[in-house]
């Protein structure tokens, strides 16, 4: 039997590498004799710059950017001949903020790694959004890249209070002929009722009585730098960093389609008699872009079916049918909460070899 294994991270224990050796392990105790092919899948977030690197080689290199309060921050890029690829989170992703300096954080570092694309020789760069601890709009990504204001574009929502003009054609001079992709499939745009503020800041730290204030501010900036892309699907993305990249120009492409494009996930199902597929927690926001929906959607063309193996399953039968999955199982079901998280890939391997029996010729 043919199996293709084709998990997101599980968020907190196990990246989507780990996850996807960790099912296959589980899986060949109970049917050692199956084929396993095992794609790792990121939708543009943590992991993204692993996952490609693990589908299509290429070069990662190491480079220091400023973190989110501008502390030197270790990051990689990774460049397939003249594409590089680089992940927003690694610079700007929850895990380097603090709550309670949430107005403060900045997406300068972001900037940083598309200067050390550019500097490497990249005439396209790949940016995945997801992950981000941010909400300046990416007016610390326009700042490194040369942006100039009347206010600091680098002190996060914090310092664009009072700005008035916003100056960046440094930024373009900068890029010259090199393309910019943003990778999300996030639709809100920057301001409003469904803008970066209202709909993330929550997450990321941001005061539910601060998020007109910072709102307020994001459409300030929006409007000097450029108010008609601010309105664009994707614009919210990343805390608004989708915003500064589609006002360079940027075109948008779903993260998990860009890879699943780059790892030919289409053909390796239909080559494959079941996909499996994972996340941290499945539950019904699952459909909005997530990684299991999506390899739900590409095995379903290929007529195969879709099982997924969760830290936690928060569905029920119906809506699982909904979003393309046979099954789901759960981790925490299995082995409890404590094991899941302290023995994170041992626990992943026995509910694979579980899930094998019910599944494996």
């Amino acid at each position: 039997m043919r199996v293709l294994v084709a998990p997101d991270k599980f968020a907190g224990t196990l990246t989507a590498v780990e996850a996807a050796r960790a099912i296959a392990t589980g899986w060949r105790r109970h049917a050692p004799d199956d084929e396993l092919d095992l794609a790792p899948m990121a939708d543009g977030g943590p992991g993204f710059v692993d996952v490609l690197h693990e589908a299509l080689g290429g070069n990662v290199l190491a480079v220091t950017v400023s973190g989110p309060f501008g502390e030197p921050t270790p990051a990689t890029l990774l460049v397939v001949e003249e594409t590089a690829y680089v992940e927003s989170a690694q610079a700007c992703g929850l895990h380097l903020t603090r709550r309670e300096r949430a107005e403060e954080a900045s997406t300068r570092g972001v900037g940083e790694l598309v200067l050390a694309a550019l500097d490497a020789g990249a005439c396209e760069v790949v940016v995945g959004l997801g992950g981000s601890g941010t909400t300046d709009g990416g007016a610390g990504f326009l700042a490194a890249l040369g942006a100039t204001a009347d206010r600091p574009l680098d002190a996060g929502p914090a310092g664009l209070d009072g700005l008035g003009s916003v100056d960046v054609s440094a930024c373009r001079e900068r890029l010259g002929d090199a393309t910019l992709v943003a990778a999300s499939d996030v639709d809100n745009q920057l301001t409003g009722m469904f803008g970066a503020a209202k709909t993330f800041g929550p997450q990321k730290g941001v005061a539910e009585e601060r998020i007109p204030v910072v709102d307020g501010r994001l459409e300030a900036y929006a409007t000097a730098v450029d108010r008609r892309t601010s309105l664009l699907p994707g614009a919210g993305a990343a805390g608004g960093l989708g915003f500064a990249l589609l006002a360079l120009g940027a075109s948008r492409r779903p993260g998990l389609d860009l890879v699943a494009e780059a790892t030919r996930l289409a053909a390796r199902a239909r080559a494959a008699d079941l996909v499996l597929t994972g996340e941290g927690a499945f539950d019904f926001s699952s459909r909005a872009g997530k990684v299991p929906y999506g390899v739900a959607q590409i095995a379903a063309e290929a007529v195969r079916p879709c099982v997924a193996l969760a830290g936690q399953v928060l569905v029920g039968a119906r809506e699982m049918r909904a979003l393309g999955i046979e099954s789901a199982y759960s981790l925490v079901e299995l082995v409890g909460e404590e094991r899941a998280v302290a023995e994170p890939a041992e626990a992943l391997a026995e509910l694979a070899q579980r899930v094998a029996r019910t599944w494996s010729h």
